[in-house]
């Protein structure tokens, strides 16, 4: 559950969003470089539609798409989403001691030409583990007990317990300890200012406009290719689609309502990407009344959404139904409680569960209504349109139900929301420290003993067999009191302007389609 600083510095960032976005999508930087070719200044460009951004740091924020060209870790992921290395250019760990050993490779620098050292490692991390930052994945990092850096280019990391998910939590960016050092991470200026070690470094931020992002000749990784990467500001995923079509942006993920008018323009190729991004109903067990005194109404709801209706309609059919958090995973339980559509069950769960239907034939219990508003992100009409069709469909059976596009969700204060999450890696990155009590991301209150006890005992083992069924216990057990009820998976469609090169359609992404940028580096522009 959210709580004091965490949550007041989460709804001042998502209001700073909220006004950026309002402030203006259009111009920005497209109008100082041309579309897809050569820069003002000289050289290739591309233009990317973007969500805002107030602050920019990995150790606080999951922000993911800009994280990936600012920022480097000791390691990374290839197109198949397996850890290999990055800054580090080997590692090992030393089972008995619980010590992993990262080797960086020579001659690292920053962005600000400043060596980067095993000591930024180390402040990294320690820096996500200091309370005071409120980070948002320390739940990655608290098996943490020591780190050590027996010289410049080594780095010991010690746990107090086995964390075979370990290497993947060293893809988050390293951050300068000469810049930082000392300072209040929190409100820095460091977060609209960020340097990193990643392919781009920071030109110009035009805060609710753009973020220019240059070339960086010391990436490990080799000299990018494409000289200027520019996020333009637009919010609004219709928004997008005509400026595409316009010719002001070259790339930007778009719906599957857009996905045809922006092809027929005959300028852009429509890349279908499968998602590990999965959309549910999320609860307020902590913040509202109706859910906090009634947990059960979770399950018995769960019934009552017609999954591919919502697929066909919404999505226009590029979706899966959802019923599992990890359902794209390895260590996903196929046998587990689907909750398929069944809402003569639904109202037979409530039933048995002591709810009875007034004379306005809503149901009751203990004198409460089971009347709820179901709010959505006003900028993402495909949340917007699942709140709609999710309220209708259960409005139909004795459940009032008010669809809400809100321009900010109260995360204290709100009944139910539709959520996005999703990881395409190891299943850990998202059980964890979504649905443990008390978790960084866990914005619900869930709280389930069973669930905690399966996922803490899944990341201390490194047996697959052993992962498998601690999993499938944990899912089991989700089943009996469900967090979300769960909707669809939903495919990512980013129209990518023709002669940019190097795209891996086949890489599964993560939250929000994010990870279409893991190879940025070797991407190109040519002529078409």
């Amino acid at each position: 559950m959210l709580k004091g600083k965490r949550l007041t510095t989460l709804i001042c960032i998502l209001a700073l969003v909220l006004v950026t976005a309002l402030t203006g999508c259009g111009g920005g930087a497209s109008e100082e470089a041309s579309s897809g070719g050569d820069a003002a200044a000289g050289g290739k460009t591309l233009i990317y539609g973007s969500g805002d951004y107030t602050s920019i740091n990995p150790a606080l924020f999951e922000h993911g798409e800009i994280n990936a060209l600012l920022f480097a870790g000791l390691t990374a992921h290839d197109k198949d989403n397996k850890v290999v290395p990055g800054l580090a250019e080997d590692w090992d760990f030393d089972k008995d001691s619980l010590t992993y050993t990262f080797t960086l490779r020579d001659g690292l620098t920053f962005h600000d030409g400043e060596p980067l050292t095993s000591e930024d490692v180390k402040f990294t991390l320690e820096s996500i583990l200091d309370e005071k930052n409120q980070s948002e994945i320390v739940s990655n990092y608290t098996d943490i007990k020591s780190v050590e850096c027996p010289d410049e280019k080594t780095v010991k990391i010690t746990l107090s317990r086995m964390n075979v998910a370990f290497p993947e939590y060293m893809t988050i960016g390293i951050l300068p300890k000469h810049l930082l050092e000392g300072k209040d991470m929190t409100t820095d200026e460091f977060n609209q200012n960020p340097v990193g070690a990643g392919p781009y470094k920071l030109a110009e931020w035009d805060m609710g406009q753009s973020i220019t992002m240059e070339k960086f000749d010391g990436y490990y990784g080799g000299t990018p290719k494409i000289d200027t990467v520019i996020f333009k500001i637009v919010p609004d995923t219709d928004a997008r689609a005509m400026q595409l079509a316009s010719g002001d942006l070259d790339m930007a993920q778009i719906t599957a309502k857009t996905a045809d008018d922006v092809e027929k323009t005959g300028n852009f190729t429509i890349y279908n990407m499968k998602t590990a991004d999965y959309r549910a109903i999320a609860y307020n067990f902590a913040g509202s009344d109706l859910f906090k005194k009634h947990p059960e109404l979770a399950n018995c709801l769960s019934y009552g959404i017609d999954r591919k209706a919502i697929i066909d309609s919404v999505l226009l059919g590029e979706g899966q139904e959802a019923y599992s958090p990890i359902q794209k995973n390895e260590f996903n339980k196929e046998d587990m409680e689907h909750f398929d559509y069944d809402p003569a069950k639904m109202e037979s769960e409530l039933e048995k569960a002591g709810w009875k239907k007034n004379a306005d034939g809503i149901y009751e219990k203990d004198g409460d209504a089971l009347k709820f508003n179901l709010d959505a992100m006003a900028d993402d009409q495909v949340r917007v349109d699942m709140a709609k069709m999710c309220a209708e469909q259960l409005s139909q059976h004795g459940v009032a139900v008010t669809a809400r596009a809100q321009k900010e969700i109260d995360w204290a204060g709100f009944d139910a929301v539709i959520i996005g999450w999703g990881s395409p890696f190891d299943a850990d990155d998202h059980m964890y420290k979504i649905f443990t009590t008390g978790a960084g991301d866990n914005y619900t209150g869930y709280s389930n003993k069973k669930v905690d006890e399966a996922l803490s005992a899944a990341r201390a083992t490194d047996d697959a067999d052993k992962r498998a069924a601690l999993y499938g216990d944990a899912l089991t057990a989700m089943t009996k009191a469900m967090p979300y009820s769960f909707i669809a998976y939903i495919d990512a469609d980013y129209a990518i302007k023709n002669g940019v090169t190097g795209i891996t359609e086949e890489t599964l992404l993560g939250h929000h389609g994010v990870g279409v940028f893991w190879n940025i580096a070797e991407w190109d522009i040519t002529e078409k």
